[in-house]
């Protein structure tokens, strides 16, 4: 296959048609592991030290021991991109608890299994920046933080998955999940903000949603031009009666919801703040500082 891409298994390239785990693999048997998605723009990955400072720090919350330190995966991010020729890509670094038995005893795996995967995506509904996005509340309710919490990146996506196709089979772009005591937490693979007198909202971490590496890129940039964030329990109602509202997330990037429920956001398009934080954060993934050359 002509132009094939490459994929880094254990230190090693294999073409994407030959790119292989096994079936005894924990990560494939059971969820077992944790990952990261990240973006290159122009030849610099965008935030990869905070990228893999997340991934330890949810390797470490499982007791996953990665066997490369954290500069040896940065060098094998940056050499996949290399091996692929590519400038812009999205890379999904994947590191699984390895090769056991049909048990669940991670005991049983000796070494975990790194893979380094550099692609394309394409999560955005179409024209999603110039319309806004429809949404849902899904039924399927976010994991609690004393469970499977989805603060830590994990290969365990069902319940992402579910709300998604909750979303899919309601015609809806992308849904959004509630903790147990209905307060928003998150997408399915995004964070949320709303807007309200020209401040932002956001939910925290404690209601089970992840720390993203867009969402703390984004309240930077609001910070720094001005506009107050404030991280707070979200209810339905306040979304529901947001002057705006909107997504971030390392593929979705930005996109502004316009509905939720058949309730229309605000005027039902991009409000002036979520476009003036669109605008400043193509600047800033433009801004050679905030990542690391390829």
């Amino acid at each position: 296959m002509t132009n094939e891409l490459y994929i880094y298994i254990d230190g090693k390239f294999y073409p994407k048609s030959e790119a292989k785990i096994s079936v005894y693999d924990h990560g494939f048997l059971y969820g077992d592991g944790v990952f990261e998605g990240i973006r290159a723009y122009n030849g610099i990955v965008f935030k990869l030290k905070e990228h893999i400072d997340r991934l330890y720090r949810s390797a470490h919350a499982i007791m996953l021991n990665i066997p490369l330190t954290k500069q040896e995966m940065t060098q094998a991010v940056i050499d996949t991109l290399r091996k692929n020729q590519m400038k812009d890509a999205y890379i999904r670094l994947v590191v699984s608890r390895g090769v056991g038995d049909l048990g669940l005893d991670p005991r049983k795996c000796p070494k975990a299994s790194v893979i380094v995967i550099t692609d394309t995506i394409q999560c955005k509904a179409n024209n999603s920046q110039e319309t806004g996005i429809t949404t849902i509340f899904s039924w399927v309710k976010r994991n609690s933080v004393d469970a499977t919490t989805h603060e830590v990146k994990s290969l365990n996506y069902l319940n992402s998955i579910l709300a998604k196709m909750e979303a899919n089979a309601y015609g809806v772009d992308e849904a959004m999940c509630l903790e147990s005591n209905g307060y928003i937490t998150e997408g399915v693979g995004e964070n949320v903000f709303i807007v309200k007198n020209g401040e932002i909202f956001t939910p925290p971490t404690s209601t089970g949603a992840l720390s993203g590496i867009t969402a703390e890129a984004i309240c930077e940039i609001a910070k720094n031009i001005g506009i107050k964030v404030t991280i707070a329990n979200l209810t339905p109602f306040m979304l529901f009666t947001a002057d705006e509202a909107f997504f971030t997330g390392t593929a979705m990037e930005m996109a502004p919801i316009r509905e939720v429920n058949k309730r229309i956001i605000g005027e039902g398009k991009p409000g002036s703040v979520t476009k003036k934080l669109m605008a400043e954060f193509q600047k800033v993934i433009s801004d050679p500082t905030q990542g690391t050359k390829i």
